[in-house]
């Protein structure tokens, strides 16, 4: 395959020389030049609208906004500390209450670089759930003191999520290793490719293995860029995409998540976390804390007063998470990735990882009624039992997910070598992400595995474009 080049075409770095030339003559400041520069860019190619930022190096995916005024360049900057803090055990005169049990010391610890996280021991996180303790079916909420929990029961001793470290003086929950199994495939001219899914192994304390009927779901920690403008797409832009009864008969039948609201203590439409099962950045921020970090919060207590955390710091790093740009699109000239996106829409991809939303009105200003490219619907689909974790989530079953964003995708090895795809990592390569797809997706994988190599490779190239 032929090696992407990473590089703007040379024409559009001559009409920036161009507005860099008549900016000067003209007394226009540098800070203006971003915004004349947009000017002159295919609107496609504005993945974040007038927040995208020009950036397809290694830090791709920790540039803020590129709209953001300068009261909020210096907050995103503040809030930047507040993400990397790395935590320490009680008592310290900073950044105290790590754990007593933890996978991380800091968000930025999960997310590298603000990419993915890698799909080894230590990066992988484990959700696990009894099936024997008050079995709920999919969509009920049963009541755990003053926060509604999903349709997973924890797990006696562990909880819902395994922490494999520990502060000092007391053991891991668990120790997680990984073994891979692979499988063979045949795309259409019987050309053979390998498929890989890890195999957890779980050892409790006690050097026990976990119960085999603990359903457990490996999770890769996801990029963090372009969440803001996720979350300000309307509600009822969601809801018009729904087709839970699939009643355009397209074989699509995306669904939104139901899921609690912990801050309105009521339920709302999820759009943030791999099954949409948080529906806000800050709920999903502070859920990270306590979950991964073991610090409490204004949002998870856990009794705690005061919390290790304050509503300030909890701002700062929602905003920053909120204010994380999404790099533009690449080689749009590019014959071979003009072919590949024809190819990705003809194979009825575009179904789910829709190429085009808009946002409404949002408290950070700079991410208001944008059109952005993030190709997603924000919808759960149903991806077959080779995806499948069998753990449900609020009203994800356990062979739904909810469709990533592809943005900035072509990105992912720059940013975090050896980092996979999808849920888990268990891809190596866009092929492999692509060829686990079933379910909703099968027919969609079918026309790319039974596509000749070249048109395979076109459309892996549209992706890495992205």
């Amino acid at each position: 395959m032929q090696t992407l080049s990473l590089k703007y075409p040379p024409r559009k770095s001559i009409k920036f020389l161009i507005i860099f030339a008549i900016a000067i003559l003209g007394g226009i400041t540098l800070s203006h030049l971003w915004h004349f520069q947009n000017l002159f860019q295919p609107e496609i190619s504005l993945a974040g609208g007038e927040t995208t930022v020009f950036n397809r190096s290694s830090s791709s995916f920790e540039q803020p906004l590129s709209n953001l005024d300068e009261a909020g360049k210096k907050k995103h900057t503040e809030s930047n500390t507040a993400f990397e803090a790395n935590f320490v055990t009680k008592p310290a005169q900073i950044h105290p209450g790590l754990g007593p049990f933890f996978n991380n010391a800091s968000c930025a610890g999960c997310h590298l670089k603000n990419g993915r996280g890698l799909p080894e021991p230590g990066q992988l996180l484990v959700r696990v759930s009894a099936t024997k303790i008050n079995p709920i079916q999919p969509g009920n909420f049963h009541l755990e003191g003053s926060v509604k929990i999903d349709n997973s029961p924890p797990v006696l001793g562990l909880g819902t999520q395994i922490q494999d470290f520990a502060i000092y003086g007391q053991k891991p929950e668990a120790t997680v290793n990984i073994e891979w199994q692979e499988k063979t495939g045949q795309y259409g001219d019987k050309t053979s490719y390998k498929l890989r899914s890890p195999q957890p192994k779980i050892i409790l304390p006690n050097g026990q293995l976990i119960a085999t009927d603990i359903q457990k779901s490996l999770r890769v920690p996801p990029p963090v860029f372009g969440l803001g403008l996720l979350e300000a797409v309307p509600e009822q832009t969601i809801l018009n995409l729904a087709d839970p009864q699939d009643k355009n008969q397209d074989g699509i039948s995306g669904k939104v998540n139901q899921v609690w609201d912990v801050q309105k203590q009521s339920q709302a439409l999820g759009r943030f976390g791999l099954k949409a099962g948080n529906p806000t950045l800050i709920q999903q921020n502070a859920g990270a804390y306590v979950n991964d970090m073991g610090i409490t919060n204004p949002l998870f207590t856990e009794g705690e007063k005061p919390t290790d955390i304050d509503q300030k710091t909890l701002d700062l790093t929602t905003f920053y998470v909120q204010t994380l740009a999404v790099p533009a699109r690449t080689l749009l000239d590019d014959p071979k990735v003009k072919r590949g996106e024809t190819l990705f829409k003809q194979a009825n991809c575009v179904s789910c990882h829709l190429p085009t939303l808009k946002t409404g009105n949002q408290a950070v200003k700079e991410l208001a009624n944008q059109t952005i490219h993030p190709y997603t619907d924000l919808l759960l689909h149903d991806l077959g039992s080779g995806l499948a974790d069998n753990r449900p989530e609020f009203q994800a079953s356990g062979t739904e997910w909810r469709t990533p964003a592809l943005w900035g995708i072509g990105l992912t090895q720059t940013v975090s070598p050896y980092s996979g795809y999808l849920h888990d990592g268990r891809a190596r390569t866009l092929e492999e992400a692509i060829l686990w797809h079933g379910g909703e997706a099968e027919t969609a994988k079918e026309a790319f595995r039974t596509m000749n190599q070249k048109d395979r490779e076109a459309l892996v190239r549209f992706l890495q474009s992205l």
